[in-house]
């Protein structure tokens, strides 16, 4: 649907946007990132302050997000351009913008990467079913480890690598050259629910599976001995990330939402079901590890080689765990939408193309650096690219894309949004556009002037300097 004499498409409703903008957020970083995280800094503790920091600095960032968006009902840049030029401020603010977007890039290219781990899992999986029927654990009769070097494997194996990573690019492709209302739209409204069904299967299967009561305990018993700096400093971190802010991708789907969207009511809703996700994914995880007797502290190998170890001794073992990485994968096709649509959308804008073809031209550039990330682990492994920055002298492309992003261009563009709109930005026009009012108004205004600044400021320089 357009927006009347605008040709600029919109939600066709607001349960649209929530499920889009949800899609957006929850992905790996909830699935694969939080449980990691959360195992790695003591559990509860990590998680209660995780849930402070979403309300603090996730939620007032988001809303800040979304209302240039729906002001501006175009991509992000021209979206700060035109709030800017109605406030009578400066137009090279859309820098802010433009960083987000190529952010969003960057992250695109080695998500769908990750993606391609996702769908080889799934492969796994769906033959070890065939294998060993419904009933048994999954991987019958093989080796803990050579269940736990199926990820080395598939890291050595370069073609495979790079046809998972462009398969994965090109799905998502297909769904953004096709719109608003086609393509993202309806992934968002087909796939999500099917990933809350999914999701809710997989817990209540943990639930009655697995080592539940250890599993709560885990993440819900605050030691408030275990909150250390570090710990803090990864929560405010994770909770950040986990929003998909800093990437431009809430800007542009705030564009496509309706005058008479309520922004304050939308973002709560996304932010609390962005946490929900991320709880239950400890919930679902964390069970069924505990159960194994395996540790919950090993970090990014927790989804893709503590799990399907797991697995092996859980019934129906390879049946949910296939299940599992379908739902997986509906949460990182989401997210890499949103992530192809931030520049695409600016790029079909900007330069009058089609949105297919400016979804091409931007796939293909994704495409080209995805090879080299795909690569990074095994042909061009000691190929140092950003060797000459202490902060990354030991990363490979892929991480060095990683840190680049996440260490540098998503604090700093938050940052810079935080001071536009809390600062720079016209107050009554922010204030027509955010649906706040009262207590909440003015604690939102303290949270974006002061609070998240400072508190983005020393994400960025602890992750560039500590």
């Amino acid at each position: 649907m357009a927006a009347a004499g605008t040709g600029h498409e919109n939600w066709s409703s607001r349960t649209a946007f929530i499920l889009a903008a949800v899609g957006s957020a929850v992905g790996l970083g909830n699935m694969w990132r939080f449980p990691a995280e959360a195992g790695e800094n003591g559990g509860g503790a990590f998680v209660l302050f995780y849930i402070f920091c979403v309300l603090l600095i996730g939620l007032p960032v988001l809303l800040s997000e979304v209302l240039i968006g729906r002001h501006g009902q175009a991509n992000a840049p021209e979206s700060v351009r035109r709030v800017a030029r109605d406030s009578k401020a400066s137009e090279g603010w859309s820098i802010l913008a433009s960083m987000g977007v190529f952010a969003a890039f960057l992250i695109l290219s080695f998500y769908c990467v990750v993606g391609g781990w996702v769908v080889y899992y799934i492969g796994v999986f769906v033959s070890d079913l065939f294998q060993t029927g419904l009933s048994g654990g999954a991987f019958e009769g093989r080796a803990a480890s050579d269940i736990e070097g199926l990820l080395p494997g598939l890291f050595g194996n370069g073609g495979l690598m790079v046809g998972l990573n462009l398969g994965f690019l090109a799905v998502t492709m297909f769904f953004v050259a096709r719109g608003i209302a086609s393509g993202i739209e309806w992934v968002a409204v087909y796939l999500m629910p099917l990933f809350f069904v999914l999701f809710l299967g997989i817990t209540i299967y943990g639930a009655f599976t697995g080592n539940f009561s250890d599993a709560v305990a885990y993440l819900f018993t605050f030691d408030f001995s275990k909150l250390t700096g570090e710990v803090m400093l990864a929560a405010v971190g994770q909770a950040f990330f986990s929003l998909s802010l800093g990437v431009a991708g809430m800007m542009t789907y705030g564009a496509y939402a309706n005058r008479d969207t309520n922004l304050a009511e939308t973002s709560g809703i996304i932010a609390g079901a962005d946490t929900a996700v991320a709880m239950l994914a400890g919930l679902a995880i964390f069970p069924i590890v505990f159960a194994a007797g395996l540790s919950a502290s090993v970090g990014p190998g927790l989804m893709f080689q503590s799990l399907p170890i797991a697995f092996q001794a859980m019934p129906f073992g390879s049946l949910i765990g296939l299940a599992f990485f379908v739902m997986v994968f509906f949460a990182a096709l989401t997210s890499s939408v949103s992530l192809l649509e931030a520049p695409t959308a600016y790029v079909f804008e900007k330069f009058s193309f089609s949105r297919p073809v400016a979804t091409l031209i931007v796939g293909l550039g994704a495409a080209v650096l995805g090879v080299l990330s795909s690569l990074s682990f095994n042909e061009i492994a000691e190929f140092r690219p950003l060797g000459f920055i202490p902060t990354f002298a030991e990363a490979n492309f892929f991480d060095a894309l990683d840190g680049v992003t996440a260490k540098l261009f998503m604090p700093i563009g938050a940052i810079l949004t935080c001071i536009f709109v809390g600062w720079i930005a016209d107050a009554k026009l922010i204030d027509d556009e955010n649906g706040l009012d009262g207590v909440l108004h003015q604690t939102w205004r303290v949270l974006v002037r002061f609070v998240c600044p400072v508190a983005l400021t020393v994400i960025l320089l602890v992750g560039l300097f500590g």
